[in-house]
C-alpha cells in the first residue's frame, strides 16, 4: 500500500490510498473515539473531520499551494533564527511577548523576521511569533470544516510542543497526538493494506 505525494510512483505498491485516508485510519488506531486530525507535515497541512457512526471522513481542507503553516515554514524560520529547528518550539514558549508575524508567505515572513532581529526583537519573542502565525492559519482552516474534541494532532510538526500549545489556544479546546505523530499515516496504511489481505 502506498500514500502520500508518491504513491503512484511506487510501482511495487498493489494498491494505493490517499493521505487524508490514510491519516484518518491510522488516528483511529491510536484514538478509537478520535474525530477531527489536524496533520501538519513538511509540505501542507490538512484538517480532516470523522464520522463518529462510520468512522470515514467526511469532510477535510487541505493548505498545499504555499509551504506557510507546514514543516517547510518552520525549517525556514528556524534557519533565519539560526536555531536547530528541534529547539525551536521550546524557544518559543519562553516567551511572554510573541512578535507580531503579519506574513502569511514563508518567503516574506522570512524576511520579516530577519526585520524584526536587526530591529532587535529577541529569538525568543520571533520564535513564539512564528508559532502564533502558525497555529492562526491551521486553527482557521480547521474551524472552517467544524473539527471538535477527540482533535488529534499528528504529522513531524505534532512532535513541535509549541504548535501544539498554540493550537489549542486558538481552538479553545485540548487536543492529543499519538507517541510517534509521524508516522500516522503509514501506520493507517499498513492497517487498511492488512484489512484487504483479511478479505
Amino acid at each position: 500500500m502506498s500514500t502520500g505525494y508518491g504513491r503512484n510512483s511506487i510501482d511495487i505498491a498493489d494498491d494505493r490510498i490517499t493521505e487524508i485516508t490514510a491519516h484518518a485510519k491510522g488516528v483511529q488506531f491510536y484514538f478509537p473515539e478520535a474525530h477531527s486530525v489536524i496533520d501538519i507535515g513538511g509540505q501542507d497541512s490538512k484538517a480532516i473531520v470523522i464520522s463518529k457512526k462510520t468512522g470515514k471522513v467526511i469532510d477535510f481542507q487541505m493548505n498545499d499551494k504555499c509551504a506557510a503553516g507546514t514543516g517547510r515554514f518552520l525549517e525556514v524560520m528556524a534557519h533565519a533564527l539560526e536555531v536547530p529547528i528541534e529547539e525551536i518550539g521550546t524557544l518559543a514558549l519562553q516567551s511572554n511577548k510573541p512578535a507580531a508575524i503579519s506574513s502569511t508567505c514563508t518567503v516574506f515572513a522570512e524576511s520579516e523576521v530577519i526585520s524584526l532581529f536587526a530591529r532587535g526583537a529577541s529569538k525568543i519573542d520571533i520564535a513564539s511569533g512564528i508559532h502564533k502565525s502558525i497555529a492562526r492559519r491551521v486553527a482557521g482552516m480547521a474551524k472552517r470544516i467544524g473539527v471538535a474534541p477527540l482533535l488529534v494532532f499528528c504529522g513531524g510538526v505534532a512532535k513541535n510542543i509549541a504548535v501544539e500549545k498554540y493550537l489549542e489556544i486558538e481552538l479553545g479546546f485540548e487536543i492529543v497526538r499519538p507517541e510517534y505523530p509521524q508516522l500516522t499515516g503509514a501506520i493507517g496504511a499498513a492497517l487498511i493494506a492488512q484489512k484487504n489481505l483479511d478479505i
